[in-house]
């Protein structure tokens, strides 16, 4: 995969207060593309931040029905994606790439 595949295979982190808790195991929460798969998003997180990569896992997080002035709308299914680093190496996700 090249650079720009890689950057769009990763395409923000997620910064919650759950996605914080975890990373005292060394887990990094990534929003992703739906049609990404397990080593493409290995890959493109070893690369871009120069880590080493134990296992990454995904789930699909559907999308709500919600009103919009009195109209019924739906927002759009996107896909998380939570990568386990090996001991010793972290990201910093508030300094970016």
């Amino acid at each position: 995969m090249t650079t720009e595949q890689h950057y769009t295979t990763i395409l923000s982190p997620i910064i919650t207060e759950k996605a914080t808790r975890t990373s005292e195991y060394n887990q990094i929460t990534f929003r992703v593309p739906l049609d990404a798969s397990k080593p493409q998003i290995k890959a493109a997180v070893e690369n871009l931040f120069k880590v080493k990569v134990n296992k990454v896992n995904t789930l699909r997080v559907k999308g709500k029905e919600k009103r919009f002035r009195g109209r019924l709308g739906r927002r759009s299914d996107w896909k998380k994606a939570i990568v386990t680093l090996a001991e010793g190496d972290m990201i910093d996700v508030t300094t970016g790439l």
